[in-house]
């Protein structure tokens, strides 16, 4: 009795815990389908304006355009980063010595230091480059991501020596073992580390907000953000419809890959 006691206690607390959670993301999809003053008046049910806020989101904005910006920006910045940030972690576990520890250290330690502080020194290299307004400007301070490199090391640490060892004996070098051997290995923990990337580059919004100056290179934070003050009256059904084509490419990403994000977090090795 007393079990069962218990279990009901464990199952109602994560009913209710999956409810906070679901709760935001389904007022966003039947704000997405009411008006802006049934929004206003509290109404949780769906309604029948899901099309005509489409077409005012449509007519007003190159919606096209602007999420193609936004993925071209985190697909390009998510390849770069794994790449880099991979074997950056793959030298300091493999081929560590005093001096990489140090560098490792410090770089953890700029793990501490808030972006917003970096935005200005930021723009003014970007300026100096003559990348303002461009999207390169965006992907290049997120390839060499701080926390990716952590990430990356400590799901390093569990891949055996013996399998580099064997590879250095059939004569493979450092890059022939790190993409034959290592990368077909670590795909779970690359699957985890694109999701995080790429939602890192998505929901950018204080760098693009400073580097893009016209629409046409706008990404989708900025539009959501600018839908706020494009007007006196703000339209909360058009603003619900934009959150909710926002949120697609990353709840498609997850869904696709959530068993390896998974696997990934918890560092396993795949054959």
């Amino acid at each position: 009795m007393k079990s069962k006691s218990l279990t009901f206690l464990k199952y109602t607390f994560l009913i209710i815990c999956s409810f906070i959670s679901i709760f935001p993301f389904y007022w966003m999809i039947a704000g997405a389908t009411n008006t802006s003053n049934q929004i206003a008046e509290g109404k949780l049910s769906l309604g029948t304006h899901f099309l005509k806020n489409l077409s005012a989101l449509l007519g007003a904005y190159n919606i096209p355009l602007i999420m193609w910006n936004s993925l071209k920006i985190s697909l390009v910045t998510v390849v770069l980063s794994l790449l880099v940030t991979s074997m950056a972690a793959f030298g300091f576990e493999k081929f560590n010595t005093r001096r990489s520890e140090l560098i490792y250290s410090i770089l953890l330690l700029f793990m501490m230091i808030p972006f917003a502080t970096l935005v200005i020194p930021l723009f003014k290299m970007m300026a100096g480059l003559n990348l303002v307004n461009q999207h390169l400007a965006l992907i290049l301070p997120y390839i060499s991501n701080i926390f990716l490199i952590f990430f990356f090391r400590q799901s390093f640490k569990s891949f055996p020596d013996d399998i580099m060892d064997s590879g250095k004996i059939e004569g493979a070098g450092n890059y022939t073992i790190f993409f034959k051997l290592v990368f077909p290995m670590m795909k779970s923990t690359y699957a985890a580390a694109a999701i995080y990337a790429f939602m890192n580059s998505w929901n950018s919004y204080l760098l693009p907000l400073i580097i893009l100056q016209t629409e046409d290179k706008y990404t989708m934070t900025l539009l959501i953000s600018g839908l706020s003050s494009a007007s006196y009256v703000a339209n909360y059904g058009v603003q619900m419809m934009a959150i909710v084509i926002a949120t697609l490419p990353t709840l498609i990403l997850f869904l696709m890959m959530q068993k390896s994000f998974v696997a990934g977090m918890t560092g396993s090795l795949k054959a």
